[in-house]
Formats: structure tokens, C-alpha cells, sequence
């Protein structure tokens, strides 16, 4: 895949500082310390670990697979890269602390000025949201995977769109692009890219989820061509089952260009909002299903990390990691032999390639 005219990308592209070149010297994974949600303790407010890219990025260092110097350092997105997918009005509607405070779930946010919460709030989430795009300019590892929030409506700790965003921005920069393939195994249902995509037939969406949970949003499940609703304590044999079963399926019923793989580990048992029951074993073999998937068929992979709520969940993260380096599924092995229209992966909450890598 080569980019289109630079960081302009298409004729009447707007022009983006996260298609930047970066130096071959890096491992595709995207990161920043910005990531982490830190202020006065109100993060603690909810379940959700807002440090857990951190602490991924410490445990990889701590095994010596990685060094600050061969990180891609993610840039925050721009009103203009937003702007891509999102509605004026929808951004503006972030200016207000209220509104903030509902789609983070966090209530004290209301009472705090709005240049706060932009600063210690919004900002690390636009720099998870620029990290996922930037993946798709050199397909890394990154966090992000806000995959409730849509082009005009945020939710669920979502409050930017980064798997459209990432998409849109392939489709408009990058040649070769044309299709896509969402893989979305968070255990709560996609809805926002669903609700982006739902007349879209470029894009394909897979989604496994516990049926019961948040956002139950039978609008949204229109867009779903294969769906696999789970049910509670859903447990390692039948998940791993029908994620091979399905994610097989998909890729052969439609080839993509690029797989987005949102790897939510809120399928971890004890999850307090996931209801699964899914060991750690259980989710760095699901990983590997996916990346070995993608690797038979020479298809660049985007990885987002999503939901998961408990502390351990940045233990397990780079725990797949590494094992997908072991593997030779991501890393400089997984690059021998590729072909040039193979990229690397990223870190954040929502590509890697036939060579694939990731996005914390």
C-alpha cells in the first residue's frame, strides 16, 4: 500500500500531521504517555483502567521487547482529522462538561470547567484517537477502540470515533484500500462503527458479544453481516470455537483490504461489565487466531485494545503481544517475505499486516 500524495492524501483531502513518515527504525506500535487519564483521582470514578496503556508499555519494556526509542509516539488528532467522520455540532456539544461527564460516565466531570476536562479528559482521548489513525499509515499497535461513539453521538466512555476515523482515512490515503473488515470481539456490541457503516458496503463488520450487556442497539446490528451474540459465563472452548469458526467465515466470504481487530479484554472472567468468563489463556490464543488468520492471507491487520476492566488486563496485553512476537505474527520475522502492500500494527483501544503488528 503506498500513501496518496503525501499527507494530503485524495484532491481536497484536508492536510494531517498523522500520516507523517516515520523512521524505519521504529517497531509499529503507537504510543504516548498523553494516553493515560490522570486528575485529582476522578479516572478512579470508573471501572475502566485509564492508565492501562502505561503499564502495558512498562511490562514490554521489562522484558526487553521494546525501548522508548522504537515507539511510534502518537500525535493528538485535529478539529480537521475529526471532522473527517464527526459533525461540527458534535464536537461543539464536547465544549460542554455535561456532556462529557455523560458519554465518560464519570458525574463529578459536570462541575469542572471545560478547559479542564479538555485538558485531562478530551486530550488523551484525541491522542488515542490520532494514534489509531496513524496506524493506518503505517498499521501499528494502539490503544484507542472507542467503538460506541459514532459520527454525532458518544457513549460508553467513547467519546471520538477512531475506527471510522482509521477507516476513513484508509479509504481516502492510502492506495489500495477499498474494502475493510471490522473484527470486533470487545465484549460489548460496536454500535458506533456500526451505526457509521450501516450503509456502507465497503466495509464488513463481525462483531461477538455478550447479548445481554450495554448497548443492546438493534439499530446498530443492522450493519453486523456476521453477528454472534454470547451468552453469560460464556467460557474458553465455546468462544474460541466461534471466533475461529466465524472470523474464518468472514475473511472468506469477503476479502478486505485491511482488517480492524478491536481486542477488548473486558471478555476476561471477572470482567465487572463483560458478564464472559474467558481465561487469560483464553484471550492471547483468541489474539492469535485473528493475527494467524490475517498472516495465511497476507491481510494488514489494525489492532485497537478497547474495553477491560480490571487492573490485570494490561498484564495480559502484553502478554499476546509477546506471544505474537514469539509466533513470528508481529515484529521484523513477521515482515520477511511480505510483500510491499504488507504494513505494520498499533496500540490503542481499537492494523498490523500479513506481517502484522499492534496498537496499545
Amino acid at each position: 500500500m503506498s500513501k496518496k500524495e503525501d499527507s494530503g492524501g485524495k484532491k481536497g483531502s484536508h492536510q494531517t500531521e498523522l500520516y507523517a513518515e516515520v523512521p524505519a527504525t521504529c517497531l509499529p506500535i503507537v504510543y504516548s504517555p498523553e494516553y493515560n487519564i490522570t486528575f485529582m483521582g476522578l479516572e478512579k470514578l470508573h471501572p475502566f483502567d485509564a492508565g492501562k496503556w502505561g503499564k502495558v508499555i512498562r511490562f514490554l519494556k521489562e522484558e526487553q521487547f521494546i525501548t522508548d526509542e522504537i515507539i511510534v509516539l502518537a500525535r493528538e488528532a485535529s478539529e480537521a482529522d475529526l471532522l473527517v467522520v464527526h459533525t461540527a455540532r458534535y464536537l461543539n456539544r464536547l465544549k460542554w462538561s455535561l456532556v462529557v461527564a455523560t458519554i465518560t460516565e464519570i458525574p463529578p466531570l459536570l462541575f469542572l470547567p471545560n478547559f479542564l476536562v479538555q485538558r485531562k479528559v478530551l486530550k488523551p482521548l484525541r491522542t488515542q484517537t490520532g494514534g489509531t489513525i496513524m496506524v493506518g499509515s503505517i498499521l501499528l499497535y494502539s490503544g484507542g477502540g472507542f467503538h460506541h461513539c459514532s459520527s454525532d453521538k458518544g457513549g460508553g466512555f467513547c467519546a471520538y470515533a477512531d475506527i471510522t476515523l482509521a477507516i476513513k482515512f484508509l479509504f481516502e490515503r492510502v492506495e489500495g484500500v477499498a474494502r475493510a473488515t471490522i473484527i470486533d470481539l470487545d465484549a460489548h456490541q460496536g454500535n458506533g462503527h456500526e451505526r457509521d457503516f450501516l450503509e456502507d458496503r465497503r466495509v464488513y463488520i463481525m462483531d461477538v458479544y455478550n447479548r445481554h450487556i450495554y448497548p443492546g442497539d438493534g439499530y446498530a446490528k443492522r450493519a453486523i453481516k456476521r453477528k454472534v451474540e454470547l451468552e453469560w459465563g460464556t467460557e474458553d472452548m465455546e468462544y474460541l470455537q466461534k471466533v475461529e469458526l466465524h472470523s474464518e467465515g468472514a475473511l472468506n466470504e469477503i476479502r478486505p483490504d485491511i482488517i480492524i481487530y478491536n481486542a477488548g479484554t473486558d471478555i476476561l472472567d471477572g470482567d465487572p461489565l463483560g458478564g464472559l468468563a474467558i481465561s487469560p489463556q483464553g484471550i492471547i490464543k483468541r489474539d492469535e487466531i485473528i493475527f494467524r488468520a490475517a498472516r495465511r492471507r497476507g491481510i494488514p491487520i489494525l489492532m485497537v485494545t478497547s474495553g477491560g476492566y480490571q487492573k490485570k488486563t494490561a498484564r495480559i496485553i502484553a502478554d499476546s503481544i509477546l506471544n505474537l512476537h514469539r509466533q513470528g505474527l508481529i515484529g521484523e520475522e513477521a515482515v520477511e517475505g511480505v510483500g510491499p502492500s504488507h504494513v505494520p500494527l498499533m496500540m490503542s483501544k481499537s492494523v498490523s499486516s500479513g506481517a502484522t503488528f499492534s496498537a496499545i
